[in-house]
């Protein structure tokens, strides 16, 4: 395994950080503690949650996830062995079943508070807000436009406040954001230069061949503020798996369980995934393997979060990062993605 320090912390996380959107859902919970002994024992030590999920996210199975992690945690004594990090959600009708009140004070307490019982540890090593407050283009909305209805008021600096009395309280170690835009990460960097507080250390935002979207602005603000990427869906819901295109598919696949998750299934999308699949076959490895690969090589990527639903998938999912792509391998992925840029924001 690789490891690499999380920005602006003493926090080291394996390069491949172990996704668990799935559990309580498509996973059960032994099927979780199955996924994370083999990830354990294959040098994997960084775990991603949120209080929202599994996902697609209901008030029935809410906070399953980290449940599980939690019962985990508690069997195997492993707390000291793994660097976990949870999401308090933001706010919207998605998740009108946990609060409606956004990122107060309050609400950060609350969820906080909750999230560490769930995962029955006292502290949470990063700590991230879910997505932003105000509107904004978010979940594959490829443009910003204003909305009459937003009432949002520019509230960062009490946000990061009452984050930073968590961290002094000792209750979360780092603070990291999430689906955030340009704008929203360097107002976070400005208030924590302001004020003197703990720095946002990551930003969780979907990243893959398919979506090369944070290239656009938030690659450089990445790199010169020091805020690391933790890239999420890096295989595309799995389309980047190349299983929908070959009729491979398993029946508990994510797209044909929730097909309404289309983000990466348009037309363009589709024909970019067939030339990547080609560019595999060309190279002799797998579709998985040079999606993850690229992703894993990335300046700006601090780790890739990874899910499965089996321990094959999980297991090649991993492999991934023993994977170093040739020069002539990326401008041949440059050279799809000029053709097809970003067809799937």
């Amino acid at each position: 395994m690789k490891y690499t320090i999380l920005p602006s912390t003493d926090i080291k996380v394996s390069k491949i950080c172990l996704g668990t959107m799935t559990w309580g859902n498509q996973n059960t919970e032994a099927e979780g503690h199955e996924q994370m002994d083999f990830a354990l024992d294959q040098g994997v030590n960084f775990i991603d949650t949120a209080e929202l999920y599994p996902v697609p996210a209901t008030a029935e199975t809410q906070g399953l996830t980290s449940k599980y992690i939690g019962s985990w945690l508690k069997k195997n004594n492993t707390r000291d062995k793994v660097v976990i990090a949870s999401k308090i959600a933001g706010p919207g009708d998605y998740t009108a079943h946990i609060r409606m009140t956004g990122f107060s004070p309050d609400s950060i307490k609350e969820a906080l508070d909750l999230e560490l019982k769930r995962l029955q540890t006292d502290y949470i090593d990063l700590y991230q807000l879910h997505w932003p407050e105000r509107h904004t283009n978010t979940f594959g909305v490829r443009d910003f436009k204003p909305s009459p209805n937003d009432t949002w008021t520019d509230n960062f600096n009490e946000v990061l406040h009452s984050l930073q009395r968590c961290v002094e309280a000792g209750k979360i170690r780092a603070i990291g954001i999430s689906n955030e835009k340009a704008w929203g990460t360097m107002r976070f960097a400005e208030e924590v230069r302001n004020h003197n507080i703990t720095p946002i250390s990551t930003t969780q935002n979907a990243y893959s061949m398919l979506n090369r979207v944070f290239e656009g602005d938030l690659a450089e603000v990445s790199m010169r503020e020091n805020i690391g990427l933790l890239a999420y869906s890096p295989l595309a819901f799995g389309v980047l798996s190349g299983k929908y295109i070959e009729g491979t598919a398993a029946d508990n696949a994510r797209l044909k369980l929730f097909p309404r998750f289309a983000r990466y299934s348009s037309e363009q999308s589709t024909e970019a995934t067939k030339q990547y699949l080609n560019l595999a076959k060309d190279l002799g490895i797998s579709l998985t393997t040079l999606a993850l690969a690229f992703v894993n090589q990335r300046p700006f990527v601090t780790s890739n979060i990874i899910g499965a639903t089996n321990l094959d998938q999980l297991k090649e999912n991993i492999g991934s990062v023993n994977t170093k792509l040739s020069e002539e391998t990326l401008v041949r992925i440059n050279a799809i993605h000029a053709e097809i840029p970003n067809p799937a924001p």
